[in-house]
């Protein structure tokens, strides 16, 4: 693992934090993380601090949509079937779970598909357009893919099928594939304002539009600006879609995408979902992440207590316990199984089906697991391979399920730009491909793309596919590509610390307060990361688990508190913490609850000594 490098945010005007803590009455610490989100003002942070449902954008500013939804009514009207289709990840199957499940309501003649990972590889594949014709289905809305579509579209269309493309990855620059209708915010000729929404997350909006032409009113519909008989409708409005909204939770979480803005709105509101009436499948999932719901008996005791489970789930806990399981199916299986699972509204088959995903979930640990730990050795046996700025490996043994995942902890060890590639097909390797902050793998790609077959993604994370006769080629390229952007770079991994406090001044349970309502935490709102400075142990520090130090801090200049802290991978410090050295650390806060009692932790990112700095 590479020495992190610490960078402390100074990118923001001092003088517009200092005017925003005087509007708000807060600290200026509290301003600073403000600011360095993007709010400015008081009205920005009201809505930061109170997402509303009437801070969503009219579904109608997004390109195509009137001719979407004017199609799907034309569906229904005449009774053809319809196919809800979507990639095999989590974003793509809980689309496909919303938006199918939301039609179903009222058109019976409707049907599901998930491409087969290992047969059909990512997006629309010829083979489930076949599927299509075969069923007699006249109209398939794909979510989460499609955008570059333009052959599987024309082949649909010349079977007499419609498309509605509901996708949010990038389109090959003005090309689009010439469907009924293209909904995706990142088209160049789209005028909706929030250009991040998830798959699922457009899928939503796909709902909220036709919802809000049913009824003749919107959420973005100012309340004070209706009558009463369209408040009511719009308070309807806003219970009917509530309940989808736990979907593009997970989704939102899941994948990635920034939670702010629009998303900020969606996944509050999907994670009060989660928290108090969560659907069966999600639900049957989480009790394999040991989250245990409230007993009748605390349920009547504490009335007052909307929560189901007896712990308040985060967004971390559905990356991390939800999103997995879900993940597992498609990479094992069949995502099929994860779309049963988020229709379910039977607990019986909703716990048989999360039994199965987490068996595939265990298997999949395995197979990623045994596929790092042999690509971790052939890097290190090899000094050539270990010296390149990037990391290019294929075997066909490893499972097609497990290469994104592989590529992800490389990049973790190694910090490198990473694709790791396996057997498709006899024609075509397939790699899932993973990068660094400093670097745009999407751009990257397009500049190999003569060697390519197909490639997709985003900067961050894409799919790619090539010709065995072309890998060589590639990963020449790709290394060139890589060197040439990042010959003037650090490489190494960075920690992002938002401001330097005082332990005595500003770690308070008010500030820890104020810091949860910066929740739901994700991208471009990531969990504050703070830096203190002549900090020392006061003798009880300890090694835990298997390298993790635990200690209690405090502070060479006040010492008026004292913390418990933990380090997670930490233990290499502890013979000069225990010796008493100083040091500086970056951390989070969080809450510790041991014994019904509430304390405030630090979880410490990275320690140094100050001995050292000098």
């Amino acid at each position: 693992m590479k020495e992190k490098r610490w960078i402390l945010r100074e990118d923001y005007d001092k003088e517009v934090v200092k005017k925003l803590a005087e509007a708000l009455g807060v600290d200026e610490i509290i301003a600073t993380l403000l600011v360095e989100r993007g709010v400015t003002t008081f009205e920005e942070a009201r809505c930061f601090f109170r997402p509303s449902l009437d801070q969503l954008h009219d579904p109608f500013l997004m390109k195509d949509m009137d001719r979407a939804i004017a199609r799907i009514n034309e569906a229904v009207r005449r009774r053809e079937r319809i196919l809800i289709y979507g990639d095999y990840d989590v974003d793509g199957t809980s689309a496909v779970a919303l938006v199918y499940s939301y039609l179903s309501t009222f058109h019976r003649n409707i049907d599901f598909y998930i491409p087969d990972r290992d047969s059909e590889g990512y997006g629309i594949s010829f083979q489930g357009i076949d599927y299509a014709h075969e069923t007699g289905v006249k109209l398939v809305i794909a979510l989460d893919c499609g955008i570059k579509a333009m052959e599987q579209v024309a082949y649909a269309t010349s079977l007499g099928i419609d498309f509605i493309i509901g996708d949010h990855h990038l389109p090959d620059g003005e090309n689009i594939p010439a469907a009924v209708a293209v909904l995706d915010p990142k088209r160049v000729d789209c005028p909706y304002p929030y250009k991040e929404l998830s798959g699922c997350g457009i899928g939503f909006k796909i709902v909220e539009a036709h919802q809000e032409q049913r009824v003749g009113v919107r959420l973005c519909d100012p309340p004070d600006s209706l009558d009463d008989i369209r408040r009511e409708k719009r308070d309807a409005l806003q219970l009917n879609l509530l309940k989808y909204l736990d979907l593009v939770a997970v989704s939102i979480a899941s994948d990635i995408v920034p939670i702010m803005g629009e998303n900020r709105v969606l996944a509050t509101y999907g994670l009060k979902v989660i928290n108090t009436h969560p659907r069966p499948g999600i639900e049957a999932i989480l009790t394999y992440g040991h989250i245990e719901r409230r007993t009748e008996e605390e349920m009547r005791n504490h009335p007052e207590d909307t929560s189901y489970f007896r712990k308040e789930l985060n967004t971390t806990d559905l990356v991390f316990l939800v999103g997995p399981r879900i993940n597992a199916a498609g990479r094992i299986r069949s995502a099929f199984d994860s779309v049963r699972l988020l229709l379910s509204d039977n607990p019986a088959q909703a716990g048989m089906l999360a039994e199965e995903i987490n068996q595939y979930n265990t298997q999949r640990k395995d197979l990623d697991s045994a596929a790092t730990e042999e690509a971790k050795r052939r890097i290190e046996s090899d000094p050539v391979m270990k010296a390149r700025h990037s990391i290019v490996l294929f075997d066909e043994s490893w499972h097609k399920g497990v290469v994104g995942i592989v590529a992800s902890r490389l990049v973790e060890a190694y910090y490198k730009p990473t694709i790791i590639f396996t057997r498709s097909t006899d024609d075509l390797i397939t790699g899932s491909a993973r990068s660094i902050k400093e670097f745009d793998v999407h751009t990257a790609l397009e500049q190999c793309a003569d060697l390519l077959e197909h490639f997709g993604g985003h900067k961050c994370a894409a799919g790619v596919s090539v010709k065995p006769e072309n890998f060589e080629a590639f990963k020449v390229r790709f290394e060139e590509v890589v060197t040439q952007t990042l010959q003037d770079k650090t490489w190494s991994p960075e920690i992002e610390i938002d401001a330097e406090v005082d332990f005595g001044k500003h770690i308070t349970p008010k500030f820890l307060r104020i810091l949860k309502q910066f929740s739901p935490f994700g991208p471009e709102n990531n969990v504050p990361v703070f830096m203190s400075r002549s900090l020392v142990d006061t003798g009880y520090s300890r090694i835990v688990g298997t390298n993790h130090l635990k200690l209690n801090v405090i502070s060479l200049l006040s010492r008026s508190k004292t913390f418990p802290a933990i380090g997670f991978q930490l233990g290499h410090c502890y013979p000069r913490v225990k010796k008493g050295d100083p040091f500086t650390i970056c951390y989070t806060l969080e809450e510790n609850y041991w014994n019904g009692k509430t304390d405030i932790q630090i979880n410490v990112k990275d320690l140094r000594f100050d001995e050292d700095e000098v």
